[in-house]
């Protein structure tokens, strides 16, 4: 792959913003159309477009998804074990499959102890005996509920809320580390709402009756689990216990409003928390998390934390008791005996997720290691898959990008010189990471036997919160990555000032070195350009060239910037995928706008590579209508009807038929590509499409 992967870079998109290029682009002339030369096979398609999954019966104007993927939609089920199915599953399973290979070879248990190597073999052994699993029964979470069952004093509960976050189970605080939104060059512990046993509040609020079922099914599950576990009057506990959450549910933050920056920054110390949200003992609880009592604490749901507390002093301490045992076995379910597990699919996977089939266990064991020791498991999977010249070559391609929207910024009519030189100033210093870590993470000190999964899953949270833990009071470690080399994701670091591109997701059809230009900038380089903009979207651009959370726009230029991301929000909040259920604007803003300007930031780089020349037609495509049918094809993918509840409610990115649908009418040259006209669906005015670049 990696060869082949050089010469996509060299050829297709690594020359298109050279500075002869970006002059070229002020006076493109169109040329008549020319045959298009022979090429390689592409892997979709002859050359990256798969003109078979088109539908030719939908016009473009009118719905420019299915048109460019309505065949494949009516055409591939959802598998039985999946809530979700697209293109970029078909690269997540050819990664699982190389994982596989690795872990069962392994898994042989020739590898030296200690290594890496070792422990990969050894874990992936442990989830795959079953028998063993069967054999211990609740042995292994016996000392976990014992210590719940412990439980007193109001200290006692805070150190199993502490406990939580560490290990198996649930707690109203959550915890994690990351740098200082506003002192970039330190960590800081961020406390966040927590502890709901469903995907979200609105699944606890909702008066419909979708919502009045997955209630009636979480209670359900709640009482099985219980009763599973041996617990006296299951009914009336799991009672308790979703009224508990509810409770804890109105007391949240709806999900937009816990993605701003500025709304979520209140800094505070422990004392500081003892004062302003009495009734619960945050003393016992820092100290067994391990945060000294001077650390630097970011509340992200100010208003929510006081009224959390009190919910905590107000109810009954058996009932806390209840829900910790539920949230640990819940938690617990997939490596205890298989009436647990098939009990937590039947909640999680069948009525949340809407599946049928539970995914095989070897899927299943590659995506923990994954989760749990992935940087072990990724380094294999670089050296198979992903050699250091495509790394160099990707790099080049990202600096070329960075190019592309600098020259956007240069001609932005709204923005004010300063505002410029700022906005400049910030791209120019944003990093690049592809493919992998230079320095890869030391397990050395975590302990995994071939036959103890449960133990292996324990030292593995514990290793991994200790980990983070320990950054406290140190330097920012610039190199750390917080997605493995074999996800197929990108994404921007907000307070780094960095993009971030695992090596599995420069695969086809992402990256294709047979492809046409017009097929990789319309996919492979609207996927760049979406991360770089993500450091300009309505909260990235709150910080600045270092990662700082700090005020860089003048005020004029900030306003212009929300009038035309009002009007994005809008338009998503018209937008209806289930009966009743529309997109949330606000909460998809952020990636609604990184899709407009990626979008935007290709097709300029894709003009200029042209270099005034225009492209060939194939298969009677131009390369404009190469480039966008290939962005449409980049998002094919269908969910089940519950996993897109779920995606509406909580999730920041919007249905994949909106993330086509939604961008391109916003974008004048599709509408020339097309000859998009008045009466067309998907048709609006000039002054009503959002223009941000």
């Amino acid at each position: 792959m990696g060869g082949e992967m050089g010469t996509f870079f060299r050829n297709s998109i690594a020359v298109a913003l050279s500075a002869s290029a970006l002059v070229a682009c002020q006076s493109l002339k169109a040329t008549k159309p020319t045959p298009a030369p022979a090429t390689e096979k592409a892997e979709y398609g002859t050359y990256g477009l798969a003109t078979d999954f088109f539908d030719r019966s939908v016009r473009p104007g009118d719905d420019f998804f299915r048109h460019a993927a309505g065949t494949w939609l009516k055409t591939t089920p959802i598998p039985d074990d999946r809530s979700y199915f697209g293109i970029d599953t078909l690269i997540a399973d050819r990664a699982e499959g190389d994982l596989r290979e690795i872990a069962e070879a392994a898994a042989g248990g020739t590898a030296a102890p200690g290594s890496n190597e070792r422990k990969v073999g050894d874990f992936y052994a442990s989830y795959m005996d079953v028998a063993a699993i069967e054999a211990r029964g609740l042995a292994p979470v016996k000392p976990a509920l014992d210590a719940i069952a412990a439980i007193k004093t109001p200290q006692d509960l805070a150190r199993a809320f502490a406990s939580a976050n560490e290990s198996f189970g649930a707690a109203p605080f959550g915890l994690y580390i990351d740098s200082d939104a506003k002192n970039p060059d330190a960590y800081a512990v961020y406390l966040v709402q927590a502890g709901l046993g469903m995907p979200d509040r609105d699944y606890y609020l909702k008066r419909e009756k979708a919502y009045e079922d997955y209630r009636a099914s979480y209670r359900a599950y709640v009482e099985q689990l219980l009763t599973l576990g041996g617990v006296a009057y299951a009914r009336p506990r799991a009672e308790s216990i979703l009224a508990l959450e509810t409770r804890m549910a109105r007391a949240h933050w709806p999900a937009e409003e816990s993605r701003d920056a500025e709304k979520t920054y209140n800094p505070i110390t422990i004392a500081g928390l003892s004062g302003e949200a009495p009734g619960f003992a945050w003393a016992s609880f820092a100290k067994a998390a391990g945060i000294d009592g001077g650390a630097m604490i970011v509340a992200s749901q100010k208003s929510a934390v006081p009224k959390l507390a009190k919910i905590v002093d107000y109810t009954d301490i058996e009932v806390w008791k209840a829900y910790l045992t539920f949230h640990t076995l819940d938690q617990a379910a997939p490596f205890l005996p298989k009436a647990f597990d098939d009990a937590n699919f039947a909640f999680r996977g069948k009525t949340l997720g809407g599946r049928s089939v539970q995914r095989d266990r070897w899927k299943r064991a590659v995506r923990l290691l994954d989760a749990q020791i992935g940087e072990a498991f990724g380094q294999a999977y670089v050296a198979k898959r992903f050699p250091p010249s495509a790394r160099a070559l990707a790099l080049d391609l990202v600096a070329n990008a960075k190019r592309a929207l600098s020259g956007m910024i240069a001609e932005a009519a709204w923005f004010d010189p300063a505002t410029k030189t700022a906005a400049r100033a910030k791209l120019d210093a944003m990093g690049a990471k592809i493919g992998y870590p230079d320095t890869w993470r030391d397990y050395s000190a975590l302990a995994i036997a071939r036959d103890d999964l449960f133990g292996n899953m324990v030292r593995a949270l514990s290793f991994e919160y200790r980990r983070n833990i320990a950054k406290l009071g140190k330097p920012i470690d610039r190199g750390e990555w917080y997605m493995t080399p074999q996800t197929v994701n990108a994404y921007n670091d907000f307070g780094k000032n960095e993009i971030v591109f695992t090596a599995a997701i420069l695969q086809p059809p992402y990256f294709d070195p047979r492809a046409d230009a017009a097929v990789n900038y319309g996919e492979a380089g609207a996927v760049i350009g979406h991360e770089i903009s993500h450091g300009f979207d309505d909260q990235g651009r709150k910080f600045d060239a270092r990662g700082k959370l700090e005020e860089w726009w003048t005020p004029k230029d900030a306003a212009a910037y929300s009038v035309q991301a009002n009007k994005l929000v809008a338009q998503f909040n018209a937008y209806e995928p289930l009966p009743g259920l529309h997109i949330n604007g606000q909460l998809t803003l952020g990636e609604n706008i990184a899709d407009l300007a990626g979008l935007a930031i290709a097709y300029r780089a894709y003009r200029l590579s042209l270099g005034g020349i225009e492209a060939p037609v194939r298969d009677g495509l131009s390369g404009d209508q190469r480039f966008f049918l290939a962005y449409a094809q980049s998002w094919i993918g269908q969910r089940r009807e519950a996993a897109q509840r779920q995606q509406i409610l909580s999730d920041p990115h919007s249905p994949e038929e909106y993330r086509v649908n939604g961008i391109v009418r916003n974008f004048d040259p599709w509408y020339a590509a097309f000859n998009v006209q008045p009466g067309d669906r998907l048709y609006l005015k000039p002054e009503e499409r959002v223009r941000l670049w």
